[in-house]
């Protein structure tokens, strides 16, 4: 009778791992072919301005769109996980040193990436968050472009991006926003200009930098992978809508809460937010205490 039970409990096992090995072989297949994609849109230019103002401006908004925190301080790009469940995720180096863009690659390219979430060769942008770079204003697109296209070169080689299991099957599964370019609407034209007065309107158009963690609604939810912390729910309704302004703009400024909780950047990556002026700040929360 035991030595029954042992071989159907082999054999129940046995399928198991059989049905997980062709599930997960499917799984891989799929994402890779995904991956290997080549998309092609119409080729859009925009002018690009070479003044001290638009600099200035291309330069804060690398400050405030997380730019800095996946490609480094000197935007020549950095592994940024490489372990064997999500496997390793490179961010690009964005210069034209050894191991970062072509001599060739122009304004339309930087379109390409930043709207559409592909490379020079119509193959999709890993991990790249061009559905949030997608949404911003032609002129805040145009003066991030003359920014990125100045900056000194810098010779750095990296790997190439290789997935893990966990990456896999979360990217499979939608949970993880692998590749932009299936989440973009590429008919969506820029609009001319964001609002630059202080309040809610500013705030909606910087919220697009909240929404790949906070989700469109900025309810939050499920960790984003595995080991990391449930996402908050940053509107009127949830506990960061019961912050004062003051507060609010505290925690986005020092990383740490009313409650005295010191956030991990790696987390909430408050080094990034706190580059906003304090009117952005100001905007976001009059946009985030708008939403019920």
């Amino acid at each position: 009778m035991i030595r029954k039970i042992l071989k159907w409990t082999g054999i129940t096992l046995s399928v198991a791992m059989l049905a997980a090995v062709c599930t997960y072989t499917y799984m891989s297949v799929s994402m890779r072919s995904r991956m290997n994609k080549t998309y092609v849109f119409d080729q859009e230019s925009i002018a690009i301005p070479a003044d001290s103002a638009a600099m200035a401006r291309g330069k804060h908004l690398v400050a405030i769109k997380g730019c800095q925190d996946c490609h480094g301080s000197d935007l020549a790009g950095k592994v940024m996980n490489d372990d064997g469940a999500i496997g390793r995720l490179v961010a690009g180096n964005l210069t034209f040193g050894k191991g970062g863009l072509p001599a060739d690659y122009n304004a339309s390219d930087w379109l390409a990436a930043l709207r559409h979430g592909i490379h020079q060769d119509g193959k999709p942008l890993i991990f790249m968050p061009s559905h949030e770079t997608t949404l911003l204003s032609q002129q805040d697109m145009a003066a991030l472009i003359a920014y990125c296209r100045q900056i000194p070169k810098v010779d750095r080689v990296l790997p190439a991006n290789d997935l893990g299991p966990v990456a896999v099957i979360m990217s499979y599964l939608g949970k993880m926003p692998l590749l932009s370019v299936e989440k973009i609407d590429h008919n969506k034209s820029m609009i001319a200009r964001a609002d630059s007065t202080e309040g809610a309107a500013q705030g909606q158009y910087l919220a697009i930098s909240c929404s790949g963690c906070h989700r469109e609604n900025f309810k939050g939810g499920e960790p984003l992978a595995p080991g990391f912390p449930p996402v908050p729910d940053i509107t009127r309704s949830g506990h960061v809508g019961k912050w004062t302004k003051a507060q609010f703009i505290t925690t986005l400024t020092s990383g740490q809460t009313p409650e005295g909780h010191v956030l991990k950047n790696e987390d909430m990556p408050w080094k990034m937010t706190a580059q906003y002026t304090r009117s952005e700040l100001s905007s976001l929360y009059d946009y985030l205490q708008s939403i019920q």
